[in-house]
């Protein structure tokens, strides 16, 4: 099942009469890692949920190649904080597999195996809650990855994280990009969408400000806006 190109035509979500993104026109295409940058309360968290179909639209249209009931099933999606169920490492890894039919047994060989990857595998039978920030996250991909998704949207994955958990993190996320998952995340850290960019989706009062490919622009962006933003200067 091939679910790319993604696309958005006149996209939006509003609240109580406040307009958080859009409208929104974007096509995602299915490889590489594509970055959402912006100041806060720019609507990059609402633009992910968006993206995903976790948040009801209210105008526009959002497709992709199969109906939006399928390509749901071959997408993950990890949050900045994110939620523990109260069981153990290797139960949380298992969980999803479980819900979609995995056997008991088969679900938790690949558990084990994903929570080795991603630096758990000595933790299996810890309980998730008592975790650290970063090893949440790390439980957090693992749980997102197991299914191995065609894409994984991330929201700001190491905001509370230090400089070693971060490293970690993002060294995951660069074997799940070259394994073929589609990355679609929003940052905070510039040096970040800088190491892991393919393109970036710079975004500003809930609309996609620029896009385009990462070098081009951290090279030179089109607009003084951006420009701002990029040099550290507040950006509204």
């Amino acid at each position: 099942m091939q679910l790319f190109p993604l696309t958005a035509r006149g996209a939006m979500v509003r609240r109580r009469g406040k307009v958080l993104v859009g409208p929104v026109d974007l096509t995602l295409e299915g490889q590489g890692t594509s970055i959402v940058i912006g100041p806060n309360g720019a609507g990059k968290t609402t633009l992910l949920k968006m993206l995903h179909g976790i948040v009801r639209m209210n105008g526009g249209s959002l497709g992709w190649t199969c109906p939006l009931d399928e390509a749901q099933k071959h997408q993950a999606f990890v949050f900045q904080t994110p939620v523990m169920m109260r069981r153990t490492v290797i139960e949380n890894i298992a969980y999803p597999l479980r819900l979609t039919g995995t056997g008991r047994k088969e679900a938790r060989a690949l558990a084990a195996e994903w929570a080795a990857r991603v630096g758990l595998g000595a933790i299996l039978e810890r309980q998730a809650t008592m975790l650290s920030g970063g090893e949440r996250q790390k439980l957090a991909l693992a749980r997102a990855l197991v299914r191995e998704p065609q894409v994984l949207f991330l929201d700001e994955p190491c905001a509370a994280l230090d400089g070693r958990a971060t490293r970690e993190i993002e060294e995951i996320l660069a074997r799940a990009a070259a394994s073929g998952t589609r990355l679609i995340m929003s940052t905070h850290n510039m040096g970040q969408a800088r190491r892991l960019a393919d393109e970036v989706i710079f975004v500003l009062g809930g609309r996609i400000h620029e896009f385009g490919p990462a070098n081009d622009f951290f090279a030179g962006p089109e607009t003084a806006q951006a420009r701002a933003f990029l040099n550290g200067d507040i950006v509204e």
